[in-house]
């Protein structure tokens, strides 16, 4: 590698680049039309973030139960609490929407007031049929006020399907398609067909609809993350240009370095469609992280390009150098940068590992893409004026630097007692942290699904489901007496937990066959006796709808697998982890193991056992990152003592932000889990940049530690401040999302990064003068391994240069 890294590589590399500006730009266009013919792949994801790996026995639960039942996240429910509902005009109304519903291609079948039956006696001949609750299309008040009593008092069956006592909230149950209910015909109908009724019905009546469950909140959540993509690219593209701008002063750098980055984003779209990936909420960051990470580059360019055309005003030497210098540091900044991100390559979670592919490959790219794309445009342009190289002697910057100085110099140890108190207050907020496993935790609280999800967890205790599966190791056993009395206990146990719904299963629909053979009367609400199984049972298979839709949801087909569904409240991981602690035990009692296999599983209890996942493998892969970048420094600089010296003003930031999360309440979870390796991975380059001038300054100074480490504080301070400014807003541009999960990753990538840079300006150099016997010497810095070329070494002012671009 060092080999890549050495003078004459980068020398080379520079004439290249500068005889083939033509062919280069013709290449860099080809690509990019390449790469946006890309984006017709690219796909939005319409599921939840799985982070488990795919061959994880929690996830091979799951899709054990999916292909018995197929997709669970198939309901969408919509409510009304409001008196005025049992009205003639508004309760007909009500019916006719849930009967518009049946028409559309996407729905397979509903449960509303309008589909509800009821078991009826006839006389001569004797029999028992199925008839509709409902029997007047236009019933008069009297009618109504019939149905209202009979629903809330005599049909205890369909609460929690259909109605809520708290309240009297009346609700109807839509089933999708299970076959549509991951893909876009899923987006069409909640979009452009349900929206739109839903609004025209309340607009028309005047009465508030609520709607959720699952595919309805999924739609809007996807359409939130696309809305915002556009969002964060407009905004970051703002922020950074107003930021680069207000350092140069200069229209035209500000305009190339837009463009440079604009095509970035360009490569970043082809990227997730050559690869076939969806765009989730982790890879919708990548386009706007580009940019945030690409100016920076962009500013080292055009700053040292500016700094060389003042010293001697030849713009073919300034070029080159540019390449030169600027390319050799950048591309080891940049590749640590990746190597933050592509830690996440090597977890087993499909989620992260595209995240990490593509991020690290579009961080090297926009190096690219900046190395080649400003020197040729600038090859190309007149030699800046000198009212364009002003801002290279701003007074503001060089009295920060002479703080830094001055508090390096004078207050190295309130340097080390404020880096020792930092320490101690994050180690105490870090076992504050708490882990979070909520599906709608990052969801938009402003957002009026968000409200609607509230609604729905006050009158229906839960919107998220969970699923039990029940294998009875035998064919038809579900249907046995001894069975449903097992689920009955069951579901009596999971009733008792404040955090769950009241279960539905088969058992639901039993007991209400028994209920109906009594005509209606709500005392035999109750499973048959041994004796009354036999002619009750049967009655079961015509509940629910038209073909007995209901009992095939809860029973496969060979009635040996059953299905009992509750819906969760928005519990944390720790709650969630106690139900399962406290129900586990009674399960295996209820269902002895040797004759039933009980499976606990459904989208809320994935997507928490992956966060667990998830947090686990962080330390593996933030070890990892650190781990690598350790033996980068150690090979830089042929030192294993210069890893001690690299690592501590990095890893405190990160132990910094760690306590603000514990402090703040800040919880881990699949979004902020990405702060460490992402600021980790970015924080390091300014550490590199500091040692390796550093080390330059030793040999250019004889070895004369503290006039080396002053010399290479002003002259990396500078930089350093440049590019964390441009960060720290850059990555605060997230904190505009409506998502919770992004805001906190943006404020805590922001605050760490700002840490990151005061702590390499102040203790990083504190800590060179203090241990300047220990490691700052000559014997410990020997000739390192790679240089960051020196100026005085490998451009003399008097020594004459060919024109690179001849």
């Amino acid at each position: 590698m060092s080999k890549f890294l050495s003078f004459e590589f980068w020398n080379t590399v520079a004439r290249t680049i500068l005889r083939n500006r033509i062919l280069i730009l013709i290449l860099i266009f080809l690509i990019t039309v390449f790469l946006g013919s890309q984006w017709k792949n690219m796909k939005f994801s319409y599921t939840e973030a799985n982070l488990l790996p795919d061959d994880d026995e929690i996830n091979l639960q799951y899709q054990q139960f999916l292909d018995k039942f197929g997709e669970e996240g198939n309901l969408i429910v919509m409510a009304v609490n409001d008196p005025a509902l049992f009205t003639p005009e508004k309760f007909s109304a009500w019916n006719r929407l849930a009967e518009q519903l049946k028409d559309f291609e996407a729905v397979d079948f509903t449960i509303s007031l309008g589909d509800l039956k009821k078991l009826q006696k006839f006389e001569d001949p004797g029999r028992f049929e199925m008839v509709p609750f409902i029997t007047e299309p236009n019933p008069d008040g009297v009618k109504v006020e019939e149905y209202r009593e009979e629903l809330f008092e005599r049909l205890p069956f369909y609460e929690g399907l259909v109605y809520s006592k708290k309240s009297n909230t009346v609700q109807t149950a839509i089933y999708l398609h299970k076959d549509i209910v991951n893909s876009e015909l899923r987006r069409d109908f909640v979009v452009e067909e349900l929206i739109p009724l839903v609004e025209n019905f309340e607009k028309e009546q005047g009465l508030n609809v609520y709607v959720s469950g699952m595919p309805y909140i999924r739609t809007l959540n996807s359409q939130n993350i696309i809305d915002e993509i556009g969002l964060f690219i407009a905004a970051a593209l703002l922020v950074t240009s107003l930021i680069f701008f207000f350092f140069f002063r200069s229209f035209r750098a500000t305009i190339i370095s837009m463009v440079t980055v604009i095509i970035g984003v360009m490569w970043a779209f082809g990227v997730l469609g050559l690869l076939h990936y969806e765009i989730t909420v982790l890879t919708a960051i990548i386009p706007p992280l580009i940019i945030v990470i690409g100016i920076p580059n962009c500013i080292f360019l055009i700053n040292k390009y500016q700094q060389e055309i003042k010293k001697h005003g030849n713009q073919a030497k300034s070029l080159q150098r540019v390449i030169t210098k600027v390319g050799n540091a950048t591309l080891l900044t940049n590749l640590t940068t990746a190597s933050g991100f592509a830690t996440f390559i090597l977890t087993d979670s499909t989620l992260l590992t595209e995240f990490g592919i593509v991020a690290s490959i579009n961080i090297f790219a926009i190096f690219i893409l900046s190395l080649l794309i400003i020197p040729i445009t600038y090859s190309y342009m007149k030699v800046p004026k000198r009212k364009h190289l002003k801002h290279l002697n701003k007074r503001w910057i060089g009295g920060f630097v002479d703080w830094m100085e001055r508090m390096v110099r004078h207050h190295r140890i309130s340097i080390f007692i404020i880096s020792v108190i930092l320490l101690a207050v994050s180690i105490i907020g870090i076992f504050n942290i708490r882990i979070s496993g909520s599906l709608l935790e990052d969801m938009p609280e402003s957002a009026d699904f968000f409200k609607d999800i509230e609604f729905f967890e006050d009158e229906f205790d839960g919107v998220m489901p969970l699923e039990i599966l029940i294998d009875t190791q035998r064919e038809k056993g579900v249907m046995k007496l001894t069975t449903l009395k097992k689920m009955e206990q069951l579901q009596e146990r999971l009733s008792e937990e404040e955090e769950l719904s009241k279960p539905i299963s088969v058992v639901n629909l039993v007991k209400y066959s028994k209920q109906a053979y009594y005509n209606g009367n709500p005392k035999y609400y109750q499973l048959p006796t041994s004796q009354e199984q036999n002619f009750i049972l049967p009655y079961a298979k015509g509940l629910g709808g038209e073909d007995g839709n209901l009992l095939s949801t809860y029973v496969d087909s060979t009635g040996r697998y059953a299905r009992m569904t509750t819906f969760m409240k928005d519990i944390g991981t720790k709650e969630m982890e106690r139900i399962e602690e406290d129900l586990w035990p009674q399960i295996n009692k209820i269902f002895p193991e040797d004759r039933y296999s009980v499976e606990m599983t459904g989208k809320a209890l994935i997507f928490q056992k992956g966060t667990n996942y998830l947090v686990k493998n962080l330390v593996i892969s933030l070890s990892l990152a650190i781990f690598l970048i350790a033996l980068l420094m150690a090979w830089m600089f042929k030192s294993w003592r210069m890893i001690l010296i690299s690592l501590v003003p990095n890893l405190l930031p990160l132990l910094v932000t760690a306590g603000m999360m514990g402090f703040l309440g800040v919880p881990i979870k699949p979004s902020t889990i990405l702060v460490f390796s992402i600021a980790f991975g970015i924080s390091v380059d300014d550490t590199i940049h500091f040692l390796a001038k550093y080390r330059q300054e030793l040999k250019a100074n004889n070895w004369k530690i503290k006039r080396s480490v002053y010399a290479a504080l002003r002259e990396t301070g500078v930089s350093m401040f440049y590019t964390s400014i441009v960060l720290f807003f850059g990555f605060s541009v997230f904190m505009i999302s409506s998502f919770g999960g992004t805001v906190a990753l943006g404020g805590l990538v922001s605050a760490t990064l700002l840490f990151a840079m005061l702590s390499n300006l102040l203790l990083l150099p504190a800590l060179l003068l203090s241990l300047e016997k220990e490691i700052a010497n000559k014997e410990v810095l020997k000739e390192p391994a790679i240089d960051i070329i020196s100026e005085e070494d490998s451009f003399p002012e008097d020594e004459e240069e060919e024109d690179p671009k001849k």
